[in-house]
Order: C-alpha cells, then sequence, then structure tokens
C-alpha cells in the first residue's frame, strides 16, 4: 500500500464500556479539568484528525452534543464492537484507536504511532510494558487489520490483541510507556489522578 492508497487516518475514542469495576462511568471521570472522551478526543484532534466517539446506543447523549458519534451496530461486546462498528460505518478508513481509561497518555506517545505508521501492516501498536504484548487499544488499525478481527470475531475469537498476535503488524517500544497506564478501579483512579497532577499532558 503505497501513495494515494494509503487508508486515510482517522480518530477513534472507544467509551462504550460498561466501567463495571470503576463504578462510575470511565469515560466522564475529570482527569485534566475535562471529561476524560473530551480529553482524548482534543488530543486526536491535535493531529488534525477526524475524530470520533464509539459508544453504545444508549450513551448517546452522554458527550454534550458532541457531532461525530459511531454508536455500537454489530451484534458482539467488548471493544471489538467499537473497532468494528467504526469499520462498518467506514470501512476504508485506518483509525487511531483509544481507550478512555488511559488517563496519562499523551501527545508525545502518539507522535510515534503516527510518524511510525506502517499502512503496508494490519496495524502499528506499542508493546505493552506489563505483560510484552501488542495494546490493540493504543493502536492504529489499517482495514486490513479491521477486516481479519472481523474474521475472528465472527469464528468466536472476540479479542483484538489475539489478532494482533496473529496478523503482520508494526510493533513499537514506546519511551514513554508510563503513558500507556490503564485505571479500571477506583484504586487505579487514585493513583492515575496523583501522576496527573505532577504532569502537564495537554494535547
Amino acid at each position: 500500500m503505497t501513495g494515494n492508497n494509503i487508508a486515510p487516518l482517522k480518530g477513534l475514542v472507544l467509551c462504550g464500556g460498561q466501567s463495571t469495576r470503576m463504578q462510575e462511568n470511565k469515560s466522564r471521570i475529570s482527569y485534566h479539568g475535562m471529561p476524560q472522551w473530551r480529553y482524548l478526543a482534543d488530543l486526536l484532534t491535535s493531529f488534525k484528525l477526524e475524530t470520533y466517539l464509539s459508544c453504545r446506543k444508549d450513551q448517546q447523549t452522554d458527550f454534550d452534543h458532541y457531532s461525530r458519534l459511531i454508536s455500537d451496530s454489530v451484534p458482539y461486546g467488548g471493544p471489538s464492537a467499537g473497532l468494528l462498528s467504526a469499520h462498518q460505518a467506514q470501512p476504508d478508513s485506518a483509525w487511531l484507536v483509544l481507550a478512555c481509561d488511559l488517563p496519562l497518555i499523551s501527545r508525545q506517545s502518539l507522535e510515534i504511532l503516527v510518524r511510525e505508521r506502517d499502512a503496508e501492516q494490519s496495524a502499528t501498536a506499542f508493546i505493552s510494558p506489563v505483560n510484552d504484548l501488542p495494546e490493540p487499544l493504543i493502536a492504529i488499525w489499517e482495514p486490513a487489520g479491521l477486516r481479519a478481527l472481523w474474521q475472528n470475531v465472527e469464528a468466536g475469537k472476540n479479542c483484538p490483541r489475539k489478532t494482533l498476535l496473529n496478523t503482520h503488524i508494526r510493533l513499537l517500544h514506546n519511551p514513554y510507556a508510563t503513558e500507556q497506564y490503564n485505571a479500571n478501579t477506583p484504586e487505579e483512579k487514585a493513583v492515575a489522578l496523583k501522576q496527573v497532577t505532577g504532569q502537564s499532558l495537554r494535547p
């Protein structure tokens, strides 16, 4: 895939989770003086990306009239629902994807993904500092990767990471790997808030 054949890159913030462990809506937590969904959307928009929020249909009024929403349109659960709904809506687009549970992510990490994107692979992703596996929800998914995810989900394999492990991807070490921290519980939220207090992570 070269030249004009490269899929246009767009932004996608995944907001459709149930937030069961956090006991509150993760997309609405304020780490940076605004709801987390807004922080992440602004971060992606700062790269001049047309940026969408992925959400459940019952969430459509939760985002302060944000104009670009993609509600779940496929009969699957988990983050795959958001990824595949975006792919269904715009099958020729690539997506720079961020989960809403990333309170420490900043522009410096995303600059690496954008700069090192390999559109000939199924995805460009960071290595997780926790388990050395690909990070599927801080990644650029190409159309080929999303087609592979669709095939796997239809076969009962509803795991974006396993799709990345079984396709050709560009895997990157992030020198700012602490920014890949996930906050999914009240305890992890407290840790993240302490980290943010001493940092300037504006887009």
